[in-house]
């Protein structure tokens, strides 16, 4: 009998299958009322990731360049509705609404994109138990999203690249250099976990996990947008990849979830990443389904050189993809949620030690604002072929 680690202990595929099912069935249960769904105001929201301490000079650029929503991260020490609360009152004093803080954390670290629960690894129900928590306090603090991620062994990269001069990332499926990133930690080949997962196992672990967080996200009124592998290779160093790399396991996961505070993060880039021969849709088509059940809450709004085994990022009007697309599409589905640039090219010349100019900010602001412009160009022509 195959057996699986976790927790501590070994159990048999049987066996861990009625736990998962003894989860889900008690997450099930625990639903004693009705989802809370708080609505958004209509219309395509346009928005960037940015800190949770701004000041007065970026809540400034903020609005000179357009952005009308935010994404914030947090801390292990602000990880609490009052500081969540402080966040949000802090940019909406600037005429800034905060759409999400989406860099879950706890007492144990990141709760977003966590091994232990992807792989049932030791620690898994802490993880869970402080994703709960960090749930309500979000929703406590009038914040009514978050990003989730499914990847065992992180977001891969094979090193870098330019992209009309701009330093950006690189990932080929034959490189030697290839490697998975996340929270510091590294994940290399040929198995980044010591032995060779199945994708039963990820579907179970998945199980385990929505079927205990959905009920609380339902009370808490806050929407759970699940980002796609990235890159969304079959298999890397021996995990699967096979729930949110292609369309068919978003759909499954979505009917195993059965609520509506659960749906999609559609990163773009990440899905063209795996082009439609290994995704079974585009993003035009995906937000064409699953933004007509209202499923979609969150896009990352990026482009690729190309498909895998070879891609490179790049500005959103320099890869392989229209994404005027994108915004016809979700104009048409009366999209609602918010559209945000996603590893934006740094613009600037380079010095020594890779990073241009003085400072992360001046790194990243021009290229930010090139990117709003460009989104809200979109979105404008959208709304007015629309009429």
């Amino acid at each position: 009998m195959k057996e699986i680690s976790g927790g501590g202990a070994r159990v048999g595929r049987r066996e861990f299958g009625q736990m998962a099912l003894g989860a889900a069935l008690a997450g099930a249960a625990g639903r004693t009322g009705q989802a809370k769904v708080v609505p958004n105001p209509p219309g395509i929201k346009i928005a960037t990731s940015y800190r949770a301490d701004p000041t007065d000079e970026d809540l400034l650029f903020l609005n000179q360049i357009g952005v009308e929503y935010v994404s914030l991260g947090a801390t292990p020490a602000t990880a609490n509705a009052e500081s969540f609360t402080k966040m949000r009152e802090r940019y909406e004093a600037a005429g800034l609404k905060v759409y999400n803080i989406g860099t879950a954390v706890g007492p144990s670290g990141i709760l977003h994109n966590m091994p232990e629960v992807t792989l049932n690894l030791p620690g898994r129900d802490q993880k869970i138990e402080e994703y709960k928590n960090y749930l309500r306090y979000i929703g406590q603090a009038g914040v009514h999203y978050t990003t989730y991620a499914h990847m065992g062994n992180g977001i891969w990269s094979s090193g870098r690249a330019k992209t009309r001069g701009c330093d950006t990332r690189e990932f080929d499926m034959a490189s030697p250099n290839k490697k998975g990133y996340w929270a510091g930690q590294v994940f290399e080949g040929p198995l980044s976990h010591g032995r060779v997962y199945s994708k039963e196992e990820i579907w179970e672990n998945y199980t385990y996990f929505i079927k205990q967080v959905a009920p609380v996200a339902e009370e808490a009124g806050v929407r759970i947008g699940i980002h796609p592998d990235d890159p969304p290779a079959p298999v890397l160093a021996g995990v699967p990849r096979c729930i949110f790399g292609n369309f068919e396991g978003y759909k499954r996961a979505m009917e195993i979830a059965d609520s509506p505070n659960v749906g999609l993060c559609l990163c773009c880039g990440t899905w063209l990443e795996g082009g439609k021969q290994l995704t079974g849709k585009d993003p035009e088509e995906m937000i064409r389904y699953f933004g007509a059940q209202k499923k979609i809450f969150k896009i990352h709004f990026r482009n690729v050189s190309a498909p895998l085994p070879h891609f490179i990022e790049t500005f959103m009007d320099n890869g392989y993809y229209d994404m005027y697309k994108i915004m016809r599409a979700l104009q048409e589905v009366d999209y609602d949620g918010i559209v945000i640039p996603d590893h934006v090219p740094g613009m600037g010349p380079d010095r020594e030690g890779g990073r241009p100019h003085d400072s992360l900010d001046a790194y990243i602001r021009a290229s930010l604002a090139y990117s709003i412009a460009y989104m809200r160009a979109l979105r404008d022509r959208a709304m007015r072929e629309a009429g």
